[in-house]
């Protein structure tokens, strides 16, 4: 009989945790792959568990496709459990060094700038091409009922709806891990435009160039909606992100980014009635 290695039993029962006689499963099973096969091993537990690890996973995959993915994740060895320990965490919420809107005295958008440049960073080194240091990505920097729109347009307009931290977080992380995406914001302020609701949402509009190594692939628009988290050590944390990608192959540009020309990067034409607007539909239950 095949031996379970210490990180398999240790994922295993995370996995097993709502299932009875744990111990004696894991002693008569012959690998991790042919337990996690059982039928008593559900797609969505174990769906759920790669995705409280931050691990990628189409949300259509096979059962099979999980278990593999599963399996694949406990090879990792060390470098996986740091990732682990990292996901884990709620203390990586955005935090404005000094806290901005009281250093800044209300100047929302040095408050956008810092942040951008925090998320940016954070997301781009989760692609493996940049042979960068992978930050602490993960759900724990979006409130817990996030929404994201997600359009994108190449030769007709393509819309994704996800709802919920972790559904949101993976999504965006795929950009990057998966499709090797590199978003190049326009920091400046023709690029970046950083308004406050009378709710207490700071709302940020940026544009910018995509990039899949050394090819322009497009612009994007991206507009995000922060709210403090009181049970996160009032940190800044996600509540909503509208981002809408528009190929070289699309027709016409987004009404609201003026597409580059040449060396000219795309700009944020939002007034900042119509960025209010755009949260219109989410007001109900800010200050709840």
């Amino acid at each position: 009989m095949a031996v379970l290695t210490e990180r398999e039993r240790c994922g295993l029962q995370e996995i097993l945790q709502s299932l009875e006689a744990i111990d004696a499963i894991l002693s008569y099973s012959q690998s991790a792959e042919e337990l996690l096969k059982r039928k008593k091993i559900h797609r969505g537990i174990i769906f759920q568990y790669l995705a409280k690890h931050n691990v990628v996973t189409p949300s259509n995959a096979e059962k099979y496709q999980l278990v593999q993915k599963v399996i694949e994740y406990w090879n990792e060895g060390s470098a996986g459990s740091q990732t682990n320990n990292s996901s884990g965490s709620t203390s990586g919420s955005y935090v404005p060094q000094n806290d901005l809107t009281a250093n800044y005295r209300n100047d929302y958008q040095a408050m956008g700038l810092e942040f951008c440049k925090w998320f940016y960073q954070l997301l781009n080194s989760q692609n493996p091409l940049l042979e960068e240091q992978s930050k602490d990505w993960g759900p724990q920097h979006f409130w817990e009922d996030v929404i994201l729109k997600f359009s994108y347009r190449t030769s007709e307009q393509q819309m994704e709806v996800y709802t919920g931290a972790v559904m949101v977080s993976l999504r965006l992380l795929a950009l990057t891990k998966e499709e090797h995406l590199y978003l190049n914001p326009n920091l400046t302020n023709s690029g970046l435009k950083c308004i406050h609701s009378p709710h207490g949402l700071v709302i940020i509009a940026v544009a910018g160039t995509i990039h899949r190594e050394s090819v322009c692939l497009g612009i994007f628009e991206q507009i995000f909606g922060l709210i403090r988290c009181p049970n996160s050590e009032n940190n800044w944390k996600m509540k909503f992100v509208h981002l809408k990608i528009t190929g070289h192959g699309a027709t016409t540009s987004p009404p609201t980014v003026q597409s580059y020309e040449d060396s000219e990067p795309p700009v944020i034409k939002y007034e900042s009635n119509e960025l209010l607007q755009v949260f219109e539909e989410h007001s109900v239950g800010i200050c709840d």
